[in-house]
């Protein structure tokens, strides 16, 4: 039975291997069994799923997930956590921990030996300074996932789901709406957590796309061009594009694309919807191609 949800049983465990949090791996672990059963409810786990956790930290919530799942996987970086969660999840024979770093583990190989290459859902609680290169690399890596079920800082939930105009929307808006149906789920506050952090936080669930839902010639350049746009905010459109070092076309060049997209040449990239995105990269690689 899931029993770390309880605070009283979070510092038994902490006091009883003497763990010392860890700055670095940015480790807030959650102590509120409600919200564990509201990310457990909006994962949609059910027994016939494989879930890749990341970060686990003592457990907590790879009890609830063990007990929902019929297998999980739980990725953790910390070293000094790997005999604690031994110990917390010893009742369980449907999870298997390794001690790896989660961007150097080939989870597309993972899913097809453990679940015959068929989508699996990844569930997280993840610090802050590595959410965008984690989701990145789910995505960019084209690994068969289902849904993505996060906890992340609050003001990166808003970014992933906001749209054109808003102070929050950018590359990481774009990239995430690209391969995913991001909602935000619930918003957790500080005091959810040991130790609490500074800022609140917010659980956000991406539903994979089965396929893009816009039609670009090449993602890749798809990505350039929105890396482009918002490399320098305050920058219009054609600025941004033309102080780029990976699309070598001329101003001209870079004006009569904008044109012929249809929208004013002074606009700015924040301004741009993801299907204005896609058209403007298929617009330029296009012009490349004829050189």
């Amino acid at each position: 039975m899931a029993t770390l949800g309880n605070p009283k049983n979070t510092i038994e465990v902490l006091q009883k291997y003497n763990f010392n949090f860890q700055k670095k791996f940015g480790q807030n672990f959650l102590i509120n069994t409600g919200v564990l059963e509201d990310i457990i409810e909006a994962s949609e786990i059910t027994k016939d799923d494989f879930v890749v956790e990341i970060g686990p930290g003592i457990g907590t919530m790879t009890q609830y997930l063990c007990e929902n799942a019929r297998e999980v996987l739980a990725v953790e970086i910390d070293t000094n956590l790997i005999p604690i969660l031994k110990d917390t999840l010893k009742e369980y024979d449907n999870v298997e921990v390794i001690n790896q770093d989660i961007l150097k583990v080939d989870i597309n190989k993972i899913a097809e030996e453990k679940n015959n290459g068929r989508p699996i859902k990844v569930v997280a609680n993840l610090p802050y300074y590595i959410t965008t290169p984690i989701i990145m690399g789910l995505f960019e890596s084209h690994v068969p996932v289902e849904s993505i079920t996060i906890m992340v800082q609050k003001e990166v939930a808003d970014r992933m789901q906001t749209g054109p105009g808003s102070k929050d929307y950018g590359a990481l808006s774009l990239a995430v709406q690209y391969y995913s149906n991001p909602k935000i789920v619930l918003n957790v506050p500080p005091s959810c957590f040991m130790p609490q952090p500074k800022v609140g936080s917010a659980v956000i669930k991406l539903t994979c796309h089965e396929k893009p839902p816009v039609e670009v010639d090449d993602e890749k350049m798809l990505f350039k061009v929105i890396r482009a746009s918002f490399n320098q905010r305050r920058k219009t459109l054609a600025n941004g594009l033309k102080n780029y070092g990976g699309i070598p076309l001329s101003k001209e060049q870079i004006q009569e694309s904008i044109e012929e997209l249809g929208v004013e040449l002074n606009i700015r990239g924040e301004k741009l919807s993801l299907e204005q995105f896609a058209k403007l990269s298929n617009i330029i690689n296009r012009k490349l191609k004829e050189g």
